[in-house]
């Protein structure tokens, strides 16, 4: 559990930064034989490209470094468990294992809603690990979400206010 923490941790610096760009504070690192070989945090609005999430990211990245598309004995580290179209390019990656901070009750696909990683029809799945620095992972996407209602909210109530100074 140790190492798992370790690598969150670097994982939760990825949403960090996702985070001071306003966008959805996931973060994601892939390791192979003990070294991070990718990164990735969610870029989605900033990018403006509905694929700039932080697995999709990590994981081009990681193909780069071993120059392959295959990334057999690699462990993904996600702050947030991952959605339809990460779960899938996970198994089409050939991950080997994929450690969650966080689960999604909303659109996770790795446990919530369906685990796409462990289906038996498919020529691979992914072995599942969740929880590991849940509390922080956690607190991170709250704290976000009510900074971003709260932000909404005065925007909301200053467009008040000017339509009434009109």
């Amino acid at each position: 559990m140790e190492k798992d923490e370790k690598y969150m941790r670097e994982a939760i610096k990825q949403a960090k930064k996702a985070y001071a760009l306003e966008e959805v504070p996931i973060g994601c690192v892939i390791v192979y034989e003990g070294k991070i070989i990718g990164r990735g945090y969610n870029r989605r609005t900033v990018d403006r490209n509905t694929l700039a999430h932080a697995e999709l990211l990590a994981i081009r990245k990681a193909g780069r470094k071993l120059d392959d598309w295959r990334l057999d004995g690699c462990t993904m580290y996600v702050t947030l468990e991952p959605c339809q179209m990460c779960a899938g390019a996970i198994v089409q990656a050939r991950i080997k294992r994929v450690v969650v901070g966080c689960m999604n009750p909303k659109a996770g696909c790795a446990g919530s809603i369906l685990n796409l990683l462990d289906v038996e029809a498919f020529n691979h799945q992914a072995e599942l690990t969740t929880g590991v620095l849940e509390e922080e992972c956690s607190a991170m996407m709250t704290g976000f979400f009510r900074e971003l209602r709260g932000k909404q909210k005065k925007m909301k109530a200053a467009g008040r206010v000017e339509e009434h100074a009109r």
